[in-house]
C-alpha cells in the first residue's frame, strides 16, 4: 500500500485515558456542588470532546465498509490510484446528530430540576405551560433540518446530482426551521446601514426568502471551494471557531470586567442589569437573558460540530485517508444557517464567509454559464514536480462579447489568465475562476499541502477582518444592535 494511505496512528492512552475522563467530568460537573452558572454549557463541552474521540476512531474503522459499498474515489491530485473512502461526512453527521440528541435532556435540565423541586413541595408539580415549548420546538426543528441536510447530501454523493438541481436542496432542508420560526413569529426585519436610511428607511423586511437563500449560500459556498485535501473541513473549523468566539462575547463571565464592545447588543438588552458572576439567569433583565440564551443555543450546536470536524480533519489532512463528500458540506452549511437564523446574527455570520463570498463572485462567470464550467475545477497537478498549477478551461466556440469583456476585466485585475489566438485575437482558453487557482496565479506553483495552508490562513485572516468590521467599524453605519 502507498505510504500516504496508511492509517494514521491513534494513541489509545491519550484518547481513552485522558480525553474520555475529561469529557465525562464535564458532563457530570453540573451535578456537583457548587452548580456552575451555565451547567448545560459544561455538558455540551463534554459531548463535544466525546464527539471528537468518536469521529477519530469511527472514520478509519468504517472506511473499508464504504469502499466495499462502492462509495470510494481517487485522489485526482496524486500519482497513486488506491481507492479512498468517500462520503465520510455521513459518519461525521451521525456522530454530530447523536451528540445533539443526547444533549436534549441536559439543555432543559433546569426545568427538570425545578419540577423535581416543586414536586417535593406540592403534589401538583410543575404546570405544563411552564415548560419552554418554544425553545424545545426550535431545538428539535433545527435537528430535523440538519437530518434532512445530511440525507440530501448523502443522496447527492450517491446519485451525483447536477449543480442546477443542488440549489433548491438546502431550501427543502430548511423548511422545518423556517416553519417553526414563522410559528413563533420570528422577526424578519434587518437594520439598514445609516447612509442608506434616507432612501429605504431604518428597517427592511427581507422575509423568509432571505433566510432560505442564507441556508443555500452557506451550504453551497463551502462546497464550491473544495478539491484539495482538508479544504472543506478546514473552512468549517475556522468558521465554527469564529462563531464560538462571537458567542462567548455575549456571555457573562465570573470575573469583574466589562466587554468594551458597545455593539454587542441594544442597551435594553446588554447593560448594567447583567450581574457578572453567580448564576447568570438570576441577575438579568428579560432582554439580556434572551440574548444570552440565543448565543448559548448557538454554542450548543457549534461545540460538537467543532469536535466532529476536528476529528475528521486528522484523517482528511494531506495526504487524505478519507474524503468528506457533499454530505459534510451540507451538514456544516446547514448548521451555520441554523445558528445564524435562530440566534439572530445572520449578518455577522456572513462576515465569516468572506473568502467564500469572494470565491462565489469570482466563480460567477462559470457558474452562470458565461464561460465553460467543468465539474472539477481543481488546480492542475504536475506529477514530475509534485506542484500544483492553475487549471484552465478551453472554449469550444468563440466567447461572446459579454464573456470576453468579463474575462478581460478579470485579467486586468489579476484574477484570471486568458490565452488569445495569435491571429484572430479571440480567447480560446482561460484559467478556472476559483480562489485556489487565484492563489496559484498570484503566489506561483506550490504543493497541495502548501496550498491548503494558504487557504486556511486566508480563512483565518477573513475571520479577523470580520471581527474588525463587526466590532470596530460597524458603529459608523449602525447604531445599537447591528447583528
Amino acid at each position: 500500500m502507498v505510504d500516504g494511505l496508511k492509517p494514521r496512528p491513534l494513541s489509545g492512552f491519550l484518547l481513552l485515558g485522558i480525553l474520555v475522563p475529561i469529557a465525562l467530568w464535564f458532563i457530570l460537573r453540573p451535578f456537583l456542588d457548587p452548580v456552575p452558572s451555565v451547567p448545560a454549557l459544561y455538558t455540551s463541552s463534554g459531548f463535544s470532546i466525546l464527539a471528537f474521540v468518536t469521529t477519530l476512531y469511527l472514520v478509519p474503522a468504517l472506511g473499508p465498509r464504504f469502499v466495499q459499498a462502492n462509495l470510494k474515489g481517487r485522489d485526482l491530485l496524486k500519482t497513486y490510484s488506491t481507492p479512498i473512502p468517500e462520503s465520510q461526512g455521513l459518519v461525521c453527521a451521525s456522530v454530530y446528530l447523536l451528540s445533539l440528541i443526547l444533549f436534549i435532556p441536559f439543555a432543559f435540565s433546569n426545568v427538570f430540576a425545578d419540577r423535581f423541586s416543586n414536586q417535593q413541595k406540592s403534589v401538583h408539580g410543575l404546570a405544563i405551560d411552564e415548560f419552554p415549548h418554544h425553545q424545545l420546538s426550535v431545538y428539535l426543528s433545527s435537528i430535523i433540518s440538519l437530518m434532512m441536510a445530511t440525507l440530501l447530501g448523502f443522496l447527492d454523493d450517491v446519485f451525483d446530482i447536477r449543480w442546477r438541481h443542488k440549489l433548491p436542496v438546502p431550501i427543502i432542508a430548511s423548511i422545518p426551521l423556517l416553519i417553526v420560526y414563522f410559528a413563533e413569529r420570528g422577526n424578519t426585519n434587518v437594520v439598514v446601514p445609516k447612509p442608506l436610511r434616507p432612501l429605504i428607511g431604518s428597517l427592511i423586511n427581507l422575509g423568509y426568502l432571505y433566510m432560505s437563500l442564507l441556508s443555500t449560500f452557506s451550504t453551497n459556498s463551502v462546497n464550491i471551494l473544495a478539491g484539495i485535501n482538508g479544504s472543506e473541513v478546514l473552512q468549517a473549523i475556522t468558521i465554527t471557531i469564529s462563531v464560538i468566539v462571537n458567542d462567548l462575547l455575549y456571555l457573562p463571565w465570573p470575573i469583574d470586567w466589562r466587554i468594551p464592545l458597545h455593539l454587542l447588543g441594544n442597551q435594553s438588552e446588554i447593560g448594567s442589569e447583567i450581574r457578572i458572576g453567580g448564576v447568570w439567569s438570576a441577575g438579568m433583565a428579560h432582554g439580556s437573558r434572551v440574548l444570552v440564551e440565543r448565543h448559548l443555543f448557538s454554542l450548543y450546536f457549534m461545540l460538537p460540530l467543532l469536535g466532529v470536524c476536528t476529528g475528521f480533519l486528522y484523517h482528511n489532512w494531506y495526504p487524505a485517508r478519507a474524503f468528506p463528500g457533499d454530505t459534510l458540506c451540507y451538514l456544516t452549511g446547514m448548521a451555520f444557517a441554523v445558528v445564524g437564523i435562530q440566534a439572530h446574527f445572520s449578518k455577522t455570520l456572513l462576515l465569516f464567509f468572506l473568502p467564500q463570498i469572494l470565491n462565489f463572485l469570482l466563480s460567477c462567470p462559470q457558474l452562470s454559464g458565461m464561460a465553460p464550467c467543468p465539474r472539477h475545477r481543481l488546480p492542475r497537478f504536475d506529477p514530475e514536480t509534485n506542484l500544483l498549477h492553475p487549471s484552465t478551461v478551453a472554449f469550444e466556440r468563440p466567447p461572446s462579447m459579454r464573456t470576453s469583456s468579463t474575462l478581460h476585466l478579470l485579467s486586468l485585475l489579476g484574477l484570471t489568465r486568458r490565452t488569445k489566438h495569435p491571429k484572430s485575437g479571440q480567447i480560446f482558453e482561460a484559467t478556472n475562476q476559483t480562489i485556489l487557482n487565484l492563489f496559484l496565479i498570484t503566489l506561483g506553483p506550490m504543493t497541495e499541502k502548501q496550498l491548503v495552508k494558504v487557504l486556511g490562513a486566508t480563512q483565518v485572516a477573513g475571520s479577523v477582518f470580520a471581527f474588525l468590521i463587526r466590532y470596530g467599524l460597524a458603529g459608523l453605519v449602525y447604531d445599537g444592535d447591528g447583528r
